[in-house]
């Protein structure tokens, strides 16, 4: 039976705002897939990153670019070889999956296979900033179990110093957001260690990551910005020890969980991460958190107004999304 596509460029204000090495923002720009089939609706979300040349109209012309290939029905196997892995992919994919789960009265975590769905600690944002703002804002997060904390390169030893007597009993995730240099990594695993970091997100640009495989690594180190897709996973081992899979990266939810499969089979460990967006966008995300050792789904806690119904927080973990929502 046909399907019926829509698409909405959304925008929600920021609380405050999100900084990291690449600059801040004040509102998150995100764009809504909505499929239509016999009378039942399926929804899902993405958020177009600059980093990867994608914005709101790009991604808006990717999908009306396949509208045809999308209303005659897709599969969620067609769609993969339709549609290039990215943000666009990914609201079609989570809407398909929302759209099946819901057609068939059965939640999206049965049809892929797995148990029902348990809340997850999830992670809290410290926006990078200077070293004083960064402890004020760590002190304030500090009942939180799991804080993640952005740098810049220069000046991170002290940011990451202020942010652990900012919050002394926090497990600490540290994301440079590939702003780190060559002469930086050394150092500053040293001092990631000394304050007993979890992980090192990307601390090296994509591209120019090869010293991560000759370095000594005192603290994990977790592949963002250089991992993409299952393609990537063969020359990520001598570099990372943990991958974080983003459905706006992997392009939807049927890679997301591919993609988890093979990196478990390679030894890695996992982190489920998001861009900074609404209920909708982590909703699908919480399948892949189900087997992740560290989950970063905070984009809604980010955020000065959500979208209603929206996914539950309870201190520090994320609960599963009501079906009103998603899956």
């Amino acid at each position: 039976m046909p399907i019926k596509l829509a698409v909405f460029a959304e925008v929600f204000p920021i609380a405050g705002s999100f900084t990291i090495s690449r600059g801040a923002r004040t509102e998150a720009h995100v764009v809504r897939v909505a499929l239509s089939r016999d009378g039942v609706t399926g929804q899902g979300e993405c958020v177009p990153y600059p980093r990867y040349g994608e914005s709101v109209e790009s991604v808006i012309g990717q999908i009306e670019a396949v509208r045809r290939e999308i209303e005659a029905d897709i599969s969620l196997e067609t769609l993969q070889a339709a549609m290039p892995a990215g943000a666009a992919r990914n609201a079609v994919d989570c809407a398909l999956w929302d759209l099946e789960a819901k057609s068939a009265g059965r939640h999206a975590a049965e049809l892929a296979g797995l148990a029902p769905l348990k809340p997850a600690i999830t992670t809290f944002t410290i926006s990078l900033g200077e070293p004083r703002k960064m402890h004020a804002d760590a002190a304030k997060a500090s009942h939180r179990d799991l804080l993640k904390v952005k740098l810049g390169g220069d000046g991170d030893h002290e940011r990451i110093i202020a942010v652990r007597e900012g919050a002394p009993g926090a497990r600490l995730i540290l994301d440079a957001n590939e702003a780190w240099t060559e002469d930086l990594l050394e150092p500053l695993l040293a001092v990631a260690a000394s304050v007993d970091a979890q992980i090192v997100e990307q601390p090296l640009p994509a591209g120019r990551d090869q010293r991560l495989a000759d370095v000594e690594r005192p603290v994990p180190i977790c592949a963002d910005e250089s991992l993409h897709t299952r393609e990537e996973l063969a020359e990520m081992r001598a570099r990372y020890d943990c991958l974080n899979i983003k459905l706006d990266k992997t392009g939807g939810l049927t890679e997301a969980l591919a993609l988890q499969r093979e990196a478990r089979a390679l030894g890695f460990s996992i982190m489920c991460g998001c861009m900074v967006g609404s209920s909708l966008a982590m909703a699908p995300a919480m399948l892949i958190a189900q087997d992740a050792e560290f989950v970063d789904l905070d984009g809604p806690l980010l955020l000065a107004e959500d979208r209603k119904p929206a996914i539950g927080f309870s201190g520090s973990l994320i609960l599963p999304p009501p079906r009103a929502l998603w899956g």
